[in-house]
């Protein structure tokens, strides 16, 4: 007898967005594709780096997969560990255009949605895992107000909102920079900004799914910030 289909956990990650040729959130979605980790397949989906359409793709991928657990990632330049997301918020304040030349400003994620959501995933058993995989780590208390945020916020509130979705489980991870485009900003004569290996961030990426899939209900320990 055929024997049944593993269940799936999606990974997503973003096209090279702000002048980038590459973006590591992809790379490490595309390096994790196939693997099985606890007994789960994992499936990589791409993302446009653009409001509103991001999360039409997600959408898809989402309806294609029909996933137990979502890990969105994104690049997030300047961040020196895996930054596991807390929180969610319902703001686009794009700084920068995204890659349709669209920049929000104070605008809706969802009109009329909950100011934010959490995310359902144990962040912190997460963070555990991945840096005692060896791959540094954090909690991090905003993701901003660009693609990301808006893709997370827009997760969110489909797992909550959607009836096939409420038994999903989903949450954000921010990557820091690759080393190869630290190195083509500090050429630009900019500060070189902190950066982490691909393969580093994949074995701890994949750790930190090991987890979520373990722990249903997060661990208790130390992952706030003062200020």
């Amino acid at each position: 007898m055929p024997q049944p289909a593993k269940p799936r956990i999606l990974i997503t990650g973003f096209v090279p967005f702000g002048g980038e040729i590459v973006n590591p959130s992809l790379q490490i979605a595309h390096a994790l594709h196939d693997q099985q980790i606890a007994g789960h397949v994992v499936v990589a989906g791409q993302l446009p780096t653009v409001f509103g359409d991001a999360l039409q793709a997600l959408g898809v991928q989402l309806r294609k997969h029909r996933p137990v657990l979502v890990m969105c990632l994104g690049q997030a330049g300047g961040r020196k560990a895996l930054s596991f997301e807390r929180v969610a918020i319902n703001v686009n304040d794009a700084r920068i255009p995204d890659n349709a030349h669209q920049q929000p400003i104070d605008t809706p994620v969802i009109k009329d949605g909950p100011v934010g959501y959490f995310s359902t995933l144990p962040i912190k058993a997460m963070a555990s895992a991945a840096q005692q995989a060896g791959s540094a780590s954090e909690i991090s208390q905003s993701a901003g107000t660009f693609v990301c945020n808006h893709v997370f916020y827009g997760l969110m509130h489909s797992l909550h909102s959607k009836r096939a979705l409420q038994e999903v489980r989903g949450g954000f991870v921010h990557v820091p920079y690759l080393p190869e485009q630290a190195a083509r900003i500090a050429a630009k004569g900019e500060p070189l900004p902190p950066s982490m290996a691909l393969e580093v961030m994949v074995m701890g990426l994949r750790a930190a799914i090991a987890a979520a899939v373990e722990h249903k209900t997060d661990i208790a320990s130390s992952g706030g910030a003062v200020h």
